[in-house]
């Protein structure tokens, strides 16, 4: 049955692996990754607290309809808080010292750069306990409400789930992803989640470091799930695949061919496409196109060797298929894991991350520099008037840096 607006979803029949995994979860505890303790600590750690709602997507700590979480001592306060006092406020689930430690993290001022490294080294220990999955589709496939749906399955099923929405063009046009965490309606009043946009300054740089860093901060919060939802155009997706651990692909099932203008590489990324909207009169054109998708996957290199995607059919809507998904999503890790490939994937991520970050850092410095600055507007200008040639331009750019 299709909710209507003011009609109570209807309950996902969770998978059996989802269920054995709430059976064994204690409220307060963190899942850690289904149950194994992080290498770098050789612990568990406690969930958020259970008592604290999630923060609106956009709003920072403004948030007060919930009690405190415990150790929120400095909650309606506006002094700066020290180091020591972000990671506490973080590793007990204060929801309130959370937000703002993932401010800080995107702050681009130097002396709030240095101060949230500072926490961020401290919470990295606690931090690689969750199921990372990168969640993307073209506007209009129902990423918010599949996302909605999803979270609110995990978080009945005992997992802490935090939601990132990462768009890079949101800072130029607005971007859906701002608009569309308003429609995750139960999501959003949940106790056992968090939306969080990722700004970007319009950059896939900044999209790289803000979310990345969010996402350890979330981790050592004690949140075990966390989605990072993309808009699916541009190379957000690719950006984002290289900081999960499952990249799901959403499609709709369409009347004309279902691969066209669709790009091969999304689909090379992928880890599981899912048809989504299959339902009513959608249904057998959604089994049509994911048995299109199927035969384009098998042409494909795999993005892991041991895996090949699956394509299934689900209603976000109806509550249909999502349970299947999911339990996709943990025989992959469990796949994955078992020959170390996982840790692996990880571990690559993270040396990908230090370059991104030194590559990130030179361009500001070389933008910065004041005798570079001074000679772009004309660089830019000549060649876009064809008076000089890209590499000419970028050979005195550099020189004006003085490399080269």
């Amino acid at each position: 049955m299709r909710r209507g607006a003011a009609e109570p979803r209807p309950r996902s029949n969770v998978s059996s692996s989802l269920e054995r995994t709430a059976r064994r979860a204690r409220p307060a505890r963190h899942h850690d990754r289904g149950g194994r303790r992080h290498p770098a600590t050789g612990s568990r750690r406690a969930a958020p607290s259970g008592s604290q709602g999630d923060l609106p997507a956009g709003h920072g700590d403004q948030r007060g309809r919930c009690g405190p979480a415990r150790g929120a001592s400095v909650r309606g306060v506006t002094r700066e808080l020290g180091v020591d006092e972000y990671v506490k406020g973080v590793l007990a689930g204060d929801r309130t010292v959370l937000a703002r430690a993932i401010t800080l993290v995107e702050s681009r001022k130097p002396e709030h750069k240095e101060q949230a490294q500072a926490v961020l080294q401290q919470l990295l220990p606690h931090a690689g306990g969750s199921r990372r999955v990168g969640i993307t589709g073209i506007p209009g496939v129902g990423k918010s409400t599949f996302i909605d749906t999803l979270g609110t399955n995990l978080t009945s099923a005992g997992h802490q789930v935090a939601v990132l929405a990462v768009d890079p063009s949101s800072t130029r046009t607005g971007g859906s992803i701002l608009g569309d965490k308003t429609r995750m309606e139960r999501l959003a009043v949940d106790a056992n989640a968090f939306i969080r946009p990722s700004p970007s300054s319009g950059t896939l740089g900044g999209v790289t470091r803000t979310t990345r860093e969010t996402i350890v901060v979330v981790e050592a919060a004690g949140f075990d799930v966390v989605l990072v939802e993309t808009v699916g155009v541009g190379q957000s997706e690719t950006v984002v695949a290289g900081m999960v651990d499952f990249f799901l692909v959403l499609m709709i099932p369409g009347a004309g061919d279902e691969l066209q203008g669709i790009k091969k590489g999304l689909l090379e990324l992928a880890d599981l496409v899912a048809i989504n909207k299959a339902d009513g009169d959608n249904l057998k054109r959604a089994s049509r196109a994911a048995g299109e998708y199927r035969h384009a996957i098998e042409l494909m290199t795999p993005r892991d060797a041991v895996w090949t995607p699956p394509v299934l059919t689900c209603s976000a809507l109806d509550n249909v298929g999502l349970d299947e998904i999911w339990a996709q999503v943990e025989t992959h890790e469990s796949e994955l894991s078992q020959r170390g490939l996982l840790e692996q994937r990880r571990r690559e991520q993270e040396v990908g991350w230090m370059w991104q970050m030194v590559e990130d850092q030179l361009l500001t410095a070389l933008r910065d520099r004041p005798e570079v600055a001074a000679l772009l507007p004309d660089m830019e200008e000549s060649v876009r008037q064809g008076r000089m040639t890209p590499a000419l331009a970028a050979e005195r750019i550099l020189g004006a840096f003085g490399v080269g």
